[in-house]
């Protein structure tokens, strides 16, 4: 895990506007699929430990229609994720118009805005144990904070990566990595032209998110609310990626 004196020096190299191309290329490379690991893990720790999903918080307007409807205990945070992740993302937008930045520079700060979300996260977890009650306010507030979080790496794969698969949309990634395989194995003339390193870029994602939720699950036996921390080393660990 990156020192905070490496965090602060992330920081410090935000001051300068010049932009490297080739370390954009390479963070183009790398970065998506550890930042899908941390999606995974994400959202499933907000689902088993808060009640609420945190990285595709769409499923919490389907949770929370179908409670209203056939009744059951109402989560208010389910009803909240939706309008808070778009404050949060026009809250990423505000930041970068306001900063003046793109590319590396603009990766860099968002990064370290999603690594404090997630600090926040696991300090107020083990501090006040949610999980103790998925539907009460202290977990509401986590969900919200984890929520802010998640909306700010997709608003960084637009505003900062746009040439990236987003980390966000896993049916979308799974829909055209099916397609292409199709286009692959037919030898018949494609439906679709086929992006190879699309395609292989989707697949990393959708191995990644995998993975999040596959290491994410016995975390939280083992760990309680502490498994908040792996997702935060993480993020940590992505703003040093070079």
């Amino acid at each position: 895990m990156p020192t905070l004196a490496g965090i602060l020096g992330a920081l410090g190299g935000l001051d300068h506007p010049a932009e490297n191309t080739t370390e954009l290329l390479r963070l183009e490379k790398r970065l998506p699929p550890l930042l899908s690991v941390i999606a995974g893990m994400v959202d499933l720790l907000g689902f088993f430990t808060l009640g609420s999903f945190t990285a595709h918080v769409t499923g919490n307007l389907v949770v929370a229609a179908a409670a209203a409807v056939r009744g059951g205990p109402w989560n208010l945070a389910q009803a909240l994720a939706i309008p808070v992740f778009m404050l949060a993302v026009a809250a990423a937008w505000l930041i970068a118009r306001a900063s003046n930045r793109h590319g590396v520079v603009l990766t860099r700060l968002l990064l370290v805005i999603q690594f404090l979300l997630l600090l926040a996260v696991l300090a107020f977890s083990v501090t006040t144990a949610p999980s103790a009650n998925p539907h009460g306010l202290m977990a509401g507030i986590a969900v919200m904070i984890a929520v802010c979080a998640m909306a700010f790496q997709y608003a960084l794969m637009r505003l900062a990566l746009p040439k990236v698969v987003s980390t966000a949309v896993m049916t979308g990634n799974l829909t055209n990595t099916v397609l292409a395989l199709m286009e692959v194995l037919s030898p018949q003339q494609p439906l679709t032209p086929v992006d190879r390193g699309r395609l292989k870029s989707s697949l990393y994602l959708l191995i990644g998110f995998l993975v999040g939720c596959i290491v994410a699950a016995p975390a939280i036996s083992i760990l309680g609310d502490w498994a908040w921390s792996i997702p935060t080393v993480l993020a940590a660990v992505a703003i040093a990626v070079r």
